[in-house]
């Protein structure tokens, strides 16, 4: 048995917080953003919506897209670094939430690669027979833990999440390989404190050299080569750093997911949220071959070769 994705949802804060409305918070312009991230808006929040909703309403469209029922599901996977307070989990308000009376229920914290390492360790559940269907959601309301007045690390952030439904798929479809790691040593570069603190220049070597590798050994992993990729969806932190992961594969520009520009860095929702806008934007198709990769806090970083389809 292998496990693949039946069906994605997201959730999107209507709030648009563009490059604009920054330069009148803190010391920066639109044209430098641009030009170090790639991004020109995200979307934040409002104060009655925590993590929780979010990952309810991505939650609610991933099951009605998959044509799963709540009170089918196995188990509940969210991802996040942002939950609405240290316990009771996401997941577990989550489940009650949809009626997901059956679902056992857990928070994974491997920050901007969570979505990943929900999606195997769904993975392990569903081809070991113990369950049928997992929920693995990224979600993140990261506006609230963002220095607003930190040029550095306020241009970056957005909040938002995604979902998908795991369950038995055929022989040749669903997860063929994946790799996670993590190097605590650099675990000083991106931490909490009274808010997200990180070092960028050590971040960004780390993800051009990580992300470019993860992605090369997920395939080769999978018995596959550049040539059989058919779309990229990398963490979307920094174009830059996407490019670099993107040219390791030899993929052309329109094969790689680019939704940087447009929600900016929404941490472990990042890379469920750009499956879905490529899905619904026809670019990924039944039998392609798609390759995810992460990294993020820790520094962890996590990768997947899907072929998609049920």
């Amino acid at each position: 048995m292998r496990a693949g994705i039946w069906g994605m949802g997201k959730y999107i804060p209507e709030h648009v917080l563009a490059n604009e409305d920054l330069e009148k918070k803190v010391d920066t312009n639109d044209e430098w953003i641009r030009s170090r991230t790639g991004i020109e808006e995200r979307r934040i929040a409002s104060d009655d919506i925590d993590t929780s909703h979010m990952s309810y309403y991505a939650a609610v469209e991933a099951l009605e897209n998959a044509g799963v029922h709540p009170e089918e599901l196995d188990m509940i996977i969210v991802a996040t670094v942002t939950p609405d307070q240290s316990f009771p989990s996401v997941s577990s308000m989550l489940q009650t939430q949809l009626g997901a009376t059956k679902a056992s229920a857990m928070d994974v914290s491997a920050a901007c690669a969570g979505f990943v390492y929900g999606l195997v360790t769904g993975k392990q559940f569903i081809e070991t027979s113990a369950y049928k269907h997992v929920l693995v959601i990224g979600t993140e309301k990261l506006s609230k833990v963002v220095d607003w007045k930190d040029r550095n690390t306020a241009v970056l952030f957005g909040d938002g999440s995604g979902a998908a439904v795991l369950g038995p798929v055929a022989e040749d479809r669903g997860i063929l390989s994946f790799e996670l790691g993590s190097d605590g040593t650099g675990g000083a570069h991106i931490r909490m404190e009274d808010h997200l603190l990180m070092n960028g220049r050590e971040v960004f070597k780390f993800a051009v050299r990580q992300m470019g590798e993860s992605s090369l050994n997920v395939v080769k992993k999978a018995g596959l080569t550049k040539e059989d990729v058919d779309f990229l969806i990398p963490h979307q932190a920094n174009i830059r750093i996407m490019e670099s992961a993107r040219q390791r594969l030899d993929l052309p520009v329109e094969k790689m997911s680019m939704t940087v520009n447009k929600y900016g860095n929404t941490s472990s929702a990042s890379i469920p949220l750009s499956m879905v806008h490529e899905l619904e934007n026809g670019k990924i198709k039944e039998g392609d071959v798609v390759v995810m990769v992460g990294f993020g806090a820790g520094l962890v970083w996590g990768a997947a070769a899907i072929k998609w389809g049920k």
